[in-house]
């Protein structure tokens, strides 16, 4: 369909008042089809025309004021509106709609579990007129009125509070002034489990299999939204804009949440059916209060047009991290976005498709391109610069520039020139030079540290500063200073820690010693890739896990994670570090990133094939060492610890010894028990190993999936099934993968899932012929199945353990003659960039 340009929608905006939509949905016309009926009331303010989007399976009529149009003049998702007069008209349209497969649009999905559907929608930036007809761009908000007809045995949710009238018939409150891409139905047989907020009722749904799991978390969801809820209202002089509060857990959500006013939707493996970390569990709350942020910044005060997305999400980004460390038992959630978030950020900065935090205009031309930038820069570099915004100008102005925007433009559309107009009422600062040095430019700046020691035992510390082509940004952070603990050996004791501007303290001397470790960023203020001098790497490398704090060891393994892509440390060096220091790391956020990055980057890319097999060896070895310290009741409290380590030897391990038992036994010695979670990970690891016979292989995967008939158990089964090192499996996922239309097609989910399993460092021989067959067949998929699944299939269904030249050029031509759709050109950028990386990387460890 063709991409909204910026230019047709502003000239639609000065043309058009949109008032009101009234939309009544039928959801009871079969599994493949709903129908839709729009009324749109607006006002033209002159002569003009213009046009509605709408992607229907059947237009049945049209009328505007009364008078029929031809439903035939619908060209692909446009329907022209020619001869417009000024003043008041009314649009009515009635159509069929098909159900989207794919998590855009209306999305339906029938539980494996006991057969239930449910349907949800996912609107999100032009995927509304795939549902009803509207004019569908950010600036022209309106009223939502809507009323659904739905099976007597669902209950429909929506941005306002339902009521059912009569069996089967719902009315949903009308909304405020809203965008399009913001209104949501999520209809089904929810499980719901309701209270009241602030005078506001509040409720969580999710479908019915996962009722249990729902009700085992409700007391810990509903206490972490009402403390955001409230510590919202203490920043925040605008009250909530909405009448109620749902959060909804929907199956086969792409996003991992979705911010609509009244109705936030979220990926369902947020309800946890079987054991989770303590961080996963944090990360969960900070989704919760991301999304809760949204409903000032996004939904109250919208951006103008998409090139501005960064304010909707790095904002609630910052937040999100921000109030749940204020306001509930995760405190220190910037460790975890340290380790979990930055590098992404830092990740797609140095990409070639990197784009400033704030893009300029004709740099986001359409919606296409629009939909690209929710990536690392939007999300993790933006959130980073407000820290560093909040760092530099105080939270106490920051909050009142804030709170000056909202009260602007309430209910309206705001623009990256309102938003620093705002806080630059609120500070003396000059807050526009500083978004012009941080929010216009790309890249990241790299900060190294430079010590001169002087003969009487004084020292001095500069920084030098280098950047991207847009030159280099300021920069207020901590450089910490620690020496060693003449008590204890491998501890680390901090000095008081030195506040510094980059660039402009220049050089400062000290007296004292020079400390044994020097830091730059300590705690990670600023949004900068870091390098120690040699004398502080001598000293992380030996006692990096004796530093008093988690974010400043999180900075450190940052700082080597860096050093590692950029080929300036072997990556031997970094497992080396993770074998000495994990077995004593207490934060269960940087156990989980530094084991992540040594098993699916260094063992399975940076490393030559040769090195694969000991670097598995040492991360099953460094698994173990983990197990055995938390083993018994006096460990109680480290079962988060544990749980990590005994996955990760899962994923490490190279032969069936071990693994094997514990399936067998249901429980890992001194636990845990096996849940569902693990029980389909070892299955997965057993089938990539081809540990047995195939038939019992799968034999072994279909009992499971007896015992587990679930939405996920699913999914585990195709994963494995794809994981089989066979050639009729291998060819078998891939028919599955790329079948292109009708009900073999597989869900976005099931996709991911036999995505997954395919791809195997181990299996090269038997994969190689499908390394070219990807780059010819994935642009003709994602032609035909759209956005999310052609994102899905650069991101999932990628040759990414081909770390050879020869993927390079067939992913160059493929670029060059393939003709790939805007989201999947973008994935092949990425991939084709960081195995370009992985291939420099791996070629310096082979001559090494």
């Amino acid at each position: 369909m063709p991409a909204l340009q910026r230019d047709e929608a502003q000239t639609r905006a000065r043309l058009l008042d949109v008032h009101r939509y009234d939309i009544a949905l039928d959801l009871t016309q079969g599994e493949d089809r709903f129908g839709s009926r729009t009324v749109i009331h607006f006002t033209a303010r002159t002569d003009g025309d213009t046009f509605v989007e709408l992607r229907p399976a059947e237009l049945h009529s049209v009328t505007l004021d009364g008078h029929p149009l031809d439903p035939a003049a619908l060209d692909d998702n446009r329907l022209p509106l020619t001869g417009l007069a000024p003043g008041a008209h009314e649009l009515r349209l009635d159509a069929t709609m098909r159900y989207s497969r794919t998590g855009e649009g209306m999305h339906r999905f029938t539980d494996p579990a006991d057969g239930e559907s449910y349907v949800y929608t996912q609107l999100f930036l032009d995927d509304v007129q795939r549902v009803f007809a509207a004019f569908d761009q950010p600036d022209l908000k309106a009223v939502f009125a809507l009323t659904v007809t739905a099976p007597t045995d669902w209950s429909v949710l929506g941005n306002g509070l339902a009521t059912q009238r009569d069996p089967g018939h719902w009315t949903l409150a009308p909304t405020p002034l809203i965008s399009s891409y913001l209104v949501a139905v999520a209809a089904g047989p929810w499980h719901s489990v309701r209270t009241e907020h602030a005078g506001l009722p509040f409720g969580i749904h999710c479908r019915r299999s996962l009722a249990p799991h729902l009700d085992a978390d409700a007391d810990e969801i509903l206490d972490l939204t009402r403390r955001c809820f409230d510590r919202y209202h203490q920043i925040f002089e605008e009250p909530y804009p909405f009448d109620s509060y749902d959060q909804a857990f929907v199956p086969e959500f792409n996003a991992g949440a979705m911010e609509n006013p009244g109705l936030v939707t979220f990926r369902d493996a947020y309800v946890f059916r079987s054991a989770v970390t303590d961080t996963e569990r944090q990360t969960r709350g900070v989704t919760i209060a991301h999304e809760m942020a949204h409903m000032w910044f996004g939904d109250l005060v919208t951006l103008q047009w998409w090139d501005d997305i960064w304010l909707n999400e790095s904002f609630a980004e910052y937040m999100g991290y921000q109030v749940l460390a204020e306001a509930t038992r995760f405190t220190d959630t910037w460790t975890d976005f340290a380790v979990a978030r930055k590098g992404w950020g830092y990740d797609a900065d140095q990409r070639p498709s990197t784009h400033p935090v704030a893009p300029a205009p004709e740099d986001v031309p359409d919606t296409a391109s629009a939909l690209l930038n929710f990536d690392g820069i939007s999300y993790a570099k933006g959130a980073s610069a407000l820290r560093q915004l909040v760092a530099w100008m105080g939270e106490k102005d920051f909050l009142a520039g804030i709170n000056d925007h909202f009260a602007r433009h309430r209910f309206s559309n705001a623009t990256l020139a309102d938003f620093i107009d705002s806080l630059a009422r609120a500070t003396d600062r000059d807050v526009h030079a500083w978004a012009e040095r941080w929010l216009r430019t790309t890249g990241v700046d790299t900060l190294t540290p430079v010590v001169r020691e002087a003969a009487d035992g004084n020292w001095s510390v500069s920084v030098e500063q280098t950047g991207s082509p847009d030159g280099t940004r300021p920069h207020r952070l901590t450089i910490g200073r620690y020496d060693h603990d003449r008590t204890t050996t491998g501890r680390l004791v901090p000095r008081e820690p030195l506040t510094w501007d980059v660039p402009d303290d220049g050089a400062r001397s000290a007296t004292g010693g020079r400390p044994a470790l020097l830091l730059l960023n300590d705690q990670d203020l600023t949004y900068a890739k870091v390098r120690l001098d040699p004398v502080s790497w001598d000293t992380a490398l030996g006692a990096l896990s004796g530093l008093p704090d988690p974010l400043t060891r999180a900075v450190v393994w940052n700082a080597a994670r860096d050093m590692v892509r950029d080929g300036e440390l072997a990556p031997t060096a970094y497992l080396d570090a993770a074998r000495a220091h994990l077995p004593y790391e207490t934060d269960l956020a940087l156990v989980q990133g530094v084991l992540a990055f040594a098993r699916t980057q260094i063992a399975d890319r940076y490393l030559p094939r040769t090195q694969r097999h000991t670097a598995l060896a040492t991360l099953t070895a460094l698994s173990r060492d983990i197990l055995r310290r938390t083993e018994g009741p006096e460990h109680g409290s480290e079962a988060g610890l544990r749980l990590t380590a005994v996955r990760a030897f899962i994923d490490s391990a190279t032969t069936p010894e071990g693994i094997q038992d514990w399936l067998d036994d249901g429980s890992v010695p001194g636990g845990p028990r096996l849940d569902p979670e693990l029980r389909w990970r070892i299955l997965g690891r057993l089938a990539t190993l081809g540990a047995a016979p195939l038939d019992e292989l799968r034999a072994a995967i279909d009992a499971e999936l007896a015992r587990d008939p679930s939405a996920t158990g699913r999914e585990g089964a195709a994963r494995c099934h794809a994981a089989l090192p066979d050639p009729a499996a291998k060819q078998a996922a891939w028919d599955a993968l790329f079948t292109t239309g009708g009900p073999a097609a597989l869900s976005n989910y099931l996709f991911t899932a036999t995505a997954g399993g395919f791809w195997a460092p181990e299996q090269l021989d038997l994969l190689r012929p499908y390394v070219a067959r990807y780059f010819t067949d994935v642009p003709a998929l994602a032609a035909a199945r759209g956005p999310a699944l052609a994102e899905a299939a650069g991101r999932h269904a990628f040759p990414a353990p081909f770390v050879e030249d020869h993927t390079l050029h067939l992913g160059e031509a493929c670029l060059t003659d393939g003709n790939p759709t805007p989201a999947l050109r973008r994935k092949l950028i990425d991939q084709l960039d960081d195995l370009r990386r992985a291939v420099k990387v791996r070629a310096a460890a082979e001559n090494a």
